[in-house]
């Protein structure tokens, strides 16, 4: 299992676009992807998950990713938080 915290940076925080595209990256993977914010986990290949969150900016959110793929899953969804300017 590997598990990673964030600052989301970004003014609009974890909106319906860029969810989509942290979505698109954990579905990639096998392995078990979870956004936790604020004492919530949902899974982070659930659209509607994410977005119920209500992740805004100077959020602190932890990533955890458990299974085979776990290291890739983990770059992939850590590459896409950088790339969009969500999180440094």
């Amino acid at each position: 299992m590997e598990k990673r915290e964030f600052h989301v940076t970004a003014e609009t925080g974890i909106h319906a676009r860029p969810a989509t595209l942290l979505v698109q990256a954990a579905s990639k993977f096998n392995s078990e992807v979870s956004l936790q914010y604020q004492d919530k986990s949902v899974n982070l290949k659930s659209i509607m998950g994410v977005m119920s969150l209500g992740v805004g900016q100077n959020a602190e959110i932890t990533i955890t990713t458990d299974g085979d793929d776990e290291a890739d899953a983990m770059n992939a969804v850590a590459e896409t938080l950088k790339k969009e300017g969500l999180s440094d």
